[in-house]
C-alpha cells in the first residue's frame, strides 16, 4: 500500500485509462479489423460486398416457337459481378446441329437487335460468361433469350423466353 499512497489519484487514473486504451485498441484490431476487411464471422463471407456482389439466380422460361418441339430454361447466375448464361433445351436436333442464342432487346416473339450474344447451343446446351451485372440487365429491360433453328436458318426462332428481373 505504501507505494499507491506516494502516487496523486489523477496518475493512477491515467495509468488505468492508458492501458485500457491499449487493451481496447488491441481487441478492436485483432478482432474487428484486422486486413481491413470488418469482422469475419464465418469463412468465405465478405461483409465488405453488397448483396448485389454476392451469387444471385433468375430463371428463364423458354417456350416452344414455329413448331420446333424446343423448351426450357435458362439460368442466370451473377457471380462477382459477372452473369453464367446456362441453356437447357429438350426437343433439341439430335444430329448436334449448333444452334445460335442471343439475348436480344425486346419481348418474345417479336424480339429486336441483339444485345448480349450466348454460345451456340450443341445438343440442347450452352453456357456463356457475360461481363455484365444482373442489375444492368435490369436497366436495360425488356430483353428475351432466343434460340435460332441454325446458323444458316437463323431466322427461324425455335425457342423463346422473357427476362423478368
Amino acid at each position: 500500500m505504501a507505494a499507491y499512497s506516494k502516487r496523486p489519484l489523477w496518475q493512477l487514473v491515467l495509468i488505468y485509462l492508458l492501458v485500457g486504451g491499449l487493451v481496447y485498441w488491441l481487441i478492436y484490431y485483432f478482432v474487428f479489423a484486422k486486413n481491413g476487411n470488418g469482422y469475419q464471422m464465418g469463412k468465405g463471407y465478405n461483409y465488405g460486398t453488397t448483396p448485389e456482389a454476392m451469387s444471385s439466380k433468375v430463371t428463364i422460361t423458354l417456350a416452344e416457337l414455329n413448331g420446333s418441339g424446343e423448351s426450357g430454361t435458362a439460368m442466370l447466375e451473377e457471380v462477382d459481378g459477372k452473369v453464367t448464361v446456362t441453356v437447357n433445351l429438350t426437343g433439341y436436333p439430335k444430329d448436334g446441329t449448333p444452334q445460335p442464342a442471343h439475348l436480344h432487346v425486346g419481348e418474345c416473339p417479336g424480339v429486336g437487335a441483339v444485345k448480349y450474344p450466348i454460345t451456340s447451343l450443341v445438343n440442347g446446351t450452352s453456357v456463356t460468361m457475360l461481363d455484365v451485372t444482373l442489375a444492368q440487365l435490369k436497366s436495360e429491360l425488356p430483353l428475351a433469350l432466343n434460340v435460332h433453328k441454325s446458323a444458316a436458318e437463323a431466322k427461324v426462332y425455335t425457342a423463346c423466353g422473357g427476362l423478368s428481373l
